[in-house]
């Protein structure tokens, strides 16, 4: 079956039902058990965010049914410290889990940060939450699995903005970064988490593909202690202005609507909410309301022009200036992956000395290939080890899977300490 079948399918079945990440402070001491409950973990944060990126807020032991193949786990929701775009500390939410079984591969057990693919951006739709079993419109329960299956740990962030009140932050490049770095420093603060030198894998596919780069650029300055052994992104927006122009009145219009609610909720100096007619007004609305594929059914063909009392187009939006006169075009592309990268020693603003693997289906249709490519490009450029591969006979859902061996591969020779030769 043709992806966009399948997510039409989907869809109308819905619609009929760069800062320093480490102060020079102790860190918090880690909380004496995981007895938090549920509303405790994903409460809204505190009008003042106390501790250092990384620090263990709450934790709450967890089953998580929607992980297939009866691994023997520990497992557990997590609450920490992180920071955003702006630099403030801020709240994320997401899951740790260890296999039962032991390690046998040498040195200590590795863990794979990993940022899911888009989920929807309302509370409800936070990625531990679905690994629960309490909601499920997501996928990529079988992803995680394949790693625990080799022994690893995981580390999966929900990303930012899955607080009750809040909304997700969707394509905000150092929000999605740090918050994938800062769930491997906080699983280290669990009793019984994974253990505090082991190396560290960073995945992710889609919107996770692009916090999987972002953390892969930020890790040297932001978390330099932690022992990062490589990177594995695909499907992967690189440029915001691209993607947008392809999805704007498309049957995957309902991104873009996530993408213009996330970068407002992450900048909300910017002109936005006093821009909306009526319509514009309940889509901000439905964005908060829905998850993956609700979202998708409400939004199908939807252009942004459509929204705003003006009409504006997203060329028009893009010139909007805020306070100090940045303009929407700015923020976003601050998004954009592969800028002013280099490898170790080249002074670079973002230095990589770890091998990226990047990837992408033959078929793909919600991403364009262009920015996909060009992001590859980009990386080869500026000298970072990069492997490619787009010849999965796959489109866009479907390549996240269908590369998942090749991803769990990857990172484990990485973790092996196996050269990867790149094929720039």
């Amino acid at each position: 079956m043709r992806l966009r079948t399948l997510f039409a399918a989907a869809v109308l079945g819905a619609a009929a039902t760069a800062v320093p990440g480490a102060a020079a402070v102790p860190a918090a001491a880690a909380p004496a058990g995981c007895t938090a409950t549920d509303e405790e973990i994903y409460a809204a944060p505190p009008a003042a965010v106390q501790g250092n990126a990384g620090d263990l807020l709450a934790c709450r032991e967890a089953v998580l049914t929607n992980i297939p193949g009866d691994i023997p786990m520990k497992a557990w929701k997590v609450r920490y410290v992180s920071t955003d775009a702006e630099g403030s500390r801020n709240v994320v939410t997401g899951t740790v889990a260890v296999p039962k079984a032991e390690w046998t591969k040498g040195g200590p057990r590795p863990t794979v940060a990993f940022n899911p693919g888009t989920l929807g951006s309302g509370p409800q739709c936070a990625f531990s939450k679905q690994l629960a079993g309490r909601y499920v419109d997501m996928y990529e329960g079988g992803n995680l699995a394949l790693f625990l299956k080799e022994g690893h740990a995981v580390a999966a962030t929900d990303g930012v903005g899955y607080l009750d009140g809040q909304v997700h932050t969707y394509m905000v490049g150092a929000n999605a970064g740090h918050a994938l770095l800062d769930i491997v420093r906080a699983s280290r603060r669990i009793p019984g988490g994974p253990p505090a030198d082991g190396k560290v894998g960073i995945s992710g596919y889609s919107e996770g593909g692009a916090a999987s780069l972002w953390a892969a650029q930020l890790a040297s300055s932001y978390a330099p202690e932690l022992d990062v052994a490589g990177a594995a992104a695909g499907g992967v927006p690189g440029d915001l202005k691209v993607t947008a122009k392809a999805l704007n009145g498309s049957l995957f219009a309902g991104f873009l609507a996530d993408a213009l609610v996330g970068l407002n909720a992450a900048y909300p100096q910017m002109p936005f909410t006093g821009l909306m007619n009526e319509k514009g007004e309940k889509a901000v609305r439905d964005v908060g309301s829905h998850c993956l594929f609700g979202t998708l059914a409400v939004f199908l063909g939807a252009r942004v022009e459509d929204f705003t009392t003006d009409g504006l187009s997203l060329d028009e939006i893009y010139a909007l200036r805020g306070p100090g006169g940045t303009t929407w075009g700015e923020i976003v592309d601050r998004q954009r992956l592969g800028e002013d990268i280099g490898g170790p020693g080249s002074g670079a603003r973002y230095e990589i000395g770890f091998p990226v693997f990047q990837y992408r289906g033959w078929f793909e249709e919600i991403i364009p290939h262009e920015t996909e490519d060009a992001t590859r490009r980009r990386y080869c450029a500026a000298g970072v080890n990069t492997t490619w591969k787009n010849t999965y006979p796959t489109e866009h859902l479907t390549t996240d899977w269908g590369a998942a061996g090749d991803v769990t591969n990857f990172l484990d020779d990485r973790f092996e300490g196996k050269p990867a030769e790149g094929d720039c």
